[in-house]
């Protein structure tokens, strides 16, 4: 038996519980120890016979975790895994929406550094933002979504709090829903992205679909989206995705959107917009926002969560906003109070890097406008690769098939139509990385790949039932 110098505390009724106990372990076995132990306390030292413990409470093959089951892989950023195991020099990961280079590399944008380096520059410190976040953030950002010169700014109307990016702004919304509107439901699109419904569940927010996408057509269910919003409960939260519609590229016209608000309004429903692809969509900030503006300028009451992932390639930095169009100043006061309270017991406060990049660049009229042309330059390569694809796809595909579709989508995502068989077959044949509802993001995709990926489609959609 060999000895050790490890000191253990015991508490034995017998010592004074004034005093300090310690104690000394004079030989260990390799389970379980006995021996002398020696115990000092201010009065005395004293030895006593230790024969180990008559039960061990925790043992190697029982753990009181033992029901947690094992987390299927997220739908999405499991596709990147798979990606990143795969050695094949043709692998295209076209799952998750993060833009790409030409040459398929991540991209920090140049204004952001510009913005970084003033920032190091001025030497800020660190310390605790308020819990709705910066102010010049959400002013900016308030700005950005509604327009500067929009009434509901000016009549002070909009309760903003800066958020966890998009995620975390749905999140303390579905929250608040979830506090003051007790049995609302949310309507959510089908498809949608795959996060809102995990978002919804574990706010304990009912939902159920409402119908979007037409099969047939590749396109917009206009008129099953109308009557299913017609018959949604008087008061349900509709989520709407403000432009580039996540997965399906497929936004409705103008003249849609002027039904759909109508609707809402008759209804007396609550639109709750997702707007993560301002400017990044059609490359202007203004076209991109039109939707919401829309919604607002009716007299809607209506809430907007805002990202910065996308169109400022932010992605790491989480930030964003949950914006509420209430119908008076004072109603605005109050709810930005209450989502505060969610916030602060959810995560205190927000993080200050990259709401200061956003403020500094959307605050500054010459780095502004650097963003613009820069955001327009990203959006024009996806829309190159998406006419690419479409060139490609047609002059292929001998069988007459319609290809068309891929050019009325919008935004980074394009929606093929292929099913679960197809798109495994995409994954296993061809080594292109999809989620597999179909969906594919052009900004994975360059000039080069176009033909290699309209072989793959047109082999997945033609021999794979």
């Amino acid at each position: 038996m060999s000895t050790a110098g490890l000191c253990l505390s015991f508490a034995f009724p017998s010592v004074s519980s004034r005093s300090q106990k310690y104690c000394k372990v004079s030989e260990i076995g390799s389970s379980a120890f006995s021996g002398n132990v020696t115990i000092w306390n201010a009065n005395r030292i004293s030895k006593i016979k230790y024969s180990g413990p008559k039960k061990t409470r925790i043992s190697a093959s029982a753990s009181q975790f033992d029901a947690i089951t094992m987390a299927p892989p997220d739908p999405i950023l499991g596709v990147s895994e798979a990606f990143k195991a795969d050695t094949n020099d043709l692998k295209l990961n076209l799952g998750v929406g993060a833009y790409r280079t030409e040459e398929l590399q991540p991209y920090v944008l140049n204004v952001v550094k510009k913005a970084e380096a003033l920032l190091l520059e001025k030497a800020e410190n660190k310390e605790y933002l308020p819990i709705e976040g910066l102010a010049g953030f959400n002013k900016v950002t308030a700005e950005l979504i509604f327009g500067v010169d929009s009434s509901v700014l000016m009549e002070g109307r909009v309760a903003t709090v800066q958020g966890l990016s998009g995620t975390g702004s749905l999140r303390l919304a579905a929250a608040f829903i979830q506090r003051y509107f007790p049995g609302a439901k949310a309507l959510i699109s089908a498809p949608t992205w795959g996060n809102h419904k995990n978002i919804f569940n574990d706010a304990g927010v009912p939902w159920s679909e409402y119908r979007y996408y037409d099969q047939k057509t590749v396109g917009l269910d206009f008129d099953g989206m109308i009557e299913d919003i017609k018959a949604a409960p008087t008061g349900s939260f509709i989520v709407l995705h403000g432009c580039a519609h996540n997965p399906t590229g497929i936004d409705p016209t103008p003249e849609q959107w002027h039904a759909i608000a109508d609707v809402i309004q008759e209804k007396d429903h609550i639109p709750f917009f997702d707007v993560a692809y301002q400017g990044f969509a059609s490359g202007d900030l203004d076209t991109d926002a039109s939707s919401v503006r829309l919604f607002a300028s009716c007299g809607l009451e209506l809430l907007v969560a805002q990202s910065y992932s996308k169109n400022l390639g932010l992605y790491a930095e989480r930030v964003g906003a949950i914006n509420v169009v209430c119908s008076s100043a004072d109603a605005a006061l109050r709810v930005r109070s209450q989502i505060k309270r969610i916030a602060r017991a959810m995560y205190s406060n927000p993080p200050v890097h990259g709401a200061r990049i956003v403020a500094n660049v959307v605050g500054d009229p010459m780095l502004f406008g650097e963003w613009k042309a820069e955001m327009e330059l990203m959006a024009g390569r996806i829309k190159k690769v998406r006419q690419a694809l479409f060139d490609c796809l047609s002059a292929k595909d001998k069988s007459g098939k319609d290809w068309s579709f891929i050019l009325r989508q919008i935004g980074m995502f394009s929606f093929t139509g292929l099913n679960k068989s197809q798109s495994d077959n995409m994954t296993e044949k061809w080594h292109v990385y999809m989620t597999k509802d179909g969906r594919i993001s052009l900004a994975g995709l360059s000039l080069a790949k176009t033909e290699y990926l309209a072989d793959a489609i047109i082999d997945s959609f033609h021999n794979v039932s």
